[in-house]
């Protein structure tokens, strides 16, 4: 028999917190539903939207943490990639109204319309829907 899985969610590590909470709740439209401290600079979250549930982490303990991010570990990013079952289209005019530089969507061979956008982690996400 195997194991009863309810749900899964992806945690993620992010450079700047107050920086991705920004771009997940403010433009994407996440709710904050748990985060290990107060405000918005903590160490860890549990995002929500609809059914869907991410975790942020901070890569480094506030102490620690460098002046900038670490260019080998962010050019990793791009081979992580969330797709959203989502309107692209929608999705397009929802970044464009909040500022987000991002190319309209587009189809792809095998029969989905996809709109891509980075995190500001380098994190692909892909707002999908089958044509």
């Amino acid at each position: 028999m195997p194991i009863q899985v309810e749900s899964l969610t992806t945690l993620i590590q992010v450079f700047d917190m107050p920086k991705s909470i920004s771009f997940y709740r403010d433009v994407l439209g996440f709710e904050v539903s748990i985060q290990s401290e107060p405000g918005n600079d903590f160490d860890w979250c549990l995002l929500r939207l609809n059914g869907t549930k991410l975790m942020l982490n901070t890569a480094y303990e506030k102490e620690t943490r460098p002046t900038s991010p670490d260019p080998v570990r962010m050019a990793r990013h791009h081979d992580t990639s969330f797709f959203f079952l989502s309107d692209p289209d929608a999705a397009y005019d929802h970044l464009r109204e909040r500022g987000v530089d991002v190319e309209q969507p587009k189809i792809a061979p095998y029969g989905m319309k996809q709109l891509y956008v980075k995190d500001p982690d380098g994190y692909v996400l892909c707002f999908q829907q089958p044509i």
